[in-house]
């Protein structure tokens, strides 16, 4: 067992290993796997020095974002100089917004190879959750693969975080396979969601492991608010559209594999799928496997998943681990450099569906900065899957704040995902198909049908009144309505029906 060949570390032995200034990879793809406790000492030990007038910050990596006690805590205590690749905490995120905090934003299969090739820099220490490490380097990880494999193989120092509170069987879930770096790669042979190609364990050099740290302290994820009306209507136009694909023989009868987001309405649309009886059993091919799925799995309506990460409640957790013997064969666990891999998700024909929180009249994406300028998590793996699926669907409600923002606007400050990428524009008003149109006829399309009524005149009369081109926009107009909202609270501030 661990015991007779790792040391075991107290804080002081943590902290003479984690020194300012050094760049800490910890496990963790969202809150799912991510180490807890040595995280938690870090977070304390910054706060004393401060308060002493002495700095300590450390350049943090993980896979994706990460539970509370990496971007809230190691932020609240000012421990962070530097973040990539996406994050999600409130103090971390206003820290970035006020360029405290320097912030690299980055789709998420592209992390493995750039840390590999060294362009972050060296890796000074990997923490990382496990179940178990065995004498020769196997580490057998929790709930997330994220990016672990890789910090096990490139940084100088690991520290391994054994977790007692996870079950040993998560290893069945797992599949674990590191792609060879340039020019010497073959093709990946994933050619269906439950391919598996890897090993139910990451390795490590045993010579760079200076020891675990003990925790029993379970997953941070945080259960995603009740469905809505809007989440509701959103999902109907979704299933609507894909029903009809179907029908049409540009979707096959049994489907192919969805990719959703993280959030209310991509579990609202998952829902739906679920419980829609023309819709086939299906499977997925996804980042994250979240609540949903736990339920629809169990009553047959989703055959089988792949993701990086069991981002679940501790209840759906444990439905899982308990019942292995149906889940383990059913869900894999993958590197998300594997997850996300651009020429698998083209290869198996995924139908992707994210979230936005704005479009313009032309099908831009801004999934990541309010006013284009802050931050809110980050591009994440939107991008990965909306180049590359068969089908890739937008979905955000037309308005927000009581009608004060409308979500489809003449012009995204900020884009994400741009218009030769997004196919499918989705809001609770209703879907705009823009396959084979121009820009014009995008426009009419979704002013016309996602935008909410009470903005739809404004709109047509920004496209009417702009200088005529390829892409009609008036640059003196063009963000007029992000202007207002600064200024006075609502878009239109003379809107008073909707």
């Amino acid at each position: 067992m661990t015991r007779n060949k790792y040391e075991i570390l107290d804080k002081d032995q943590v902290l003479s290993i984690i020194k300012n200034g050094d760049t800490v990879a910890f496990s963790g793809f969202s809150p799912a796997g991510g180490a807890k406790a040595v995280p938690g000492i870090v977070a304390e030990h910054a706060a004393a020095e401060h308060g002493q007038g002495r700095d300590f910050r450390i350049r943090v990596l993980t896979g994706a974002s990460a539970g509370d006690c990496i971007d809230n805590d190691l932020a609240k205590a000012n421990a962070i100089q530097w973040r990539a690749p996406y994050q999600g905490g409130k103090a971390l995120r206003d820290q970035i917004n006020r360029q405290e905090v320097e912030y690299v934003d980055m789709h998420l299969s592209h992390l493995a190879q750039t840390v590999s090739a060294g362009f972050f820099g060296k890796i000074d220490v990997a923490v990382v959750e496990a179940t178990e490490i065995t004498p020769d380097g196997r580490v057998y990880l929790t709930t997330s693969i994220g990016a672990s494999p890789t910090w096990l193989a490139c940084a100088d120092k690991v520290i391994i975080e054994i977790n007692h509170h996870h079950s040993h069987r998560l290893r069945e879930l797992a599949d674990i396979f590191i792609i060879p770096p340039p020019p010497r790669r073959s093709p990946i042979n994933v050619h269906n969601p439950l391919t598996r190609i890897g090993w139910p364990y990451a390795q490590v050099d045993p010579k760079k492991v200076v020891g675990i740290v003990e925790n029993n302290q379970p997953d941070q994820v945080a259960a995603f608010g009740a469905e809505d009306a809007v989440s509701r209507k959103i999902a109907d136009h979704v299933i609507r559209f894909l029903l009809e694909e179907k029908q049409a023989g540009r979707i096959p009868a049994q489907f192919f594999p969805f990719q959703a987001g993280v959030g209310n309405t991509a579990n609202a649309v998952l829902a739906g799928l679920g419980h829609h009886p023309d819709i086939p059993p299906f499977y997925m091919y996804s980042e994250v496997f979240q609540d949903a799925m736990v339920d629809l799995m169990a009553e047959g309506k989703l055959l089988g998943a792949s993701a990086t990460a069991l981002t679940v409640v501790p209840e759906k957790l444990a439905r899982i681990t308990e019942n292995m013997d149906f889940f383990g064969s059913r869900i894999v666990l993958r590197p998300q450099e594997i997850s996300n891999h651009p020429g698998i998700i083209r290869r198996l024909g995924v139908i992707s569906m994210n979230t936005a929180l704005e479009m313009d009249i032309y099908g831009n994406v801004n999934s990541s900065h309010v006013f284009g300028t802050h931050v809110v998590n980050g591009v994440g793996g939107s991008g990965e899957f909306t180049r590359n699926s068969h089908l890739s669907i937008f979905m955000t409600p037309s308005v927000a704040k009581g009608g004060k923002i409308s979500s489809v606007v003449p012009m995204t400050p900020h884009v994400d995902n741009n218009e030769h990428s997004v196919q499918i524009v989705v809001t609770e008003q209703g879907l705009a198909d823009l396959r084979g149109l121009g820009p014009m006829e995008r426009a009419k399309k979704i002013i016309n049908t996602c935008a909410h009524p009470a903005y739809r005149p404004y709109l047509t009369d920004y496209v009417k009144q702009s200088p005529s081109g390829h892409i009609c926009h008036d640059l003196s107009r063009c963000y007029e309505l992000h202007r207002n909202l600064m200024k006075t609270g609502a878009m239109l501030p003379d809107l008073t029906d909707i």
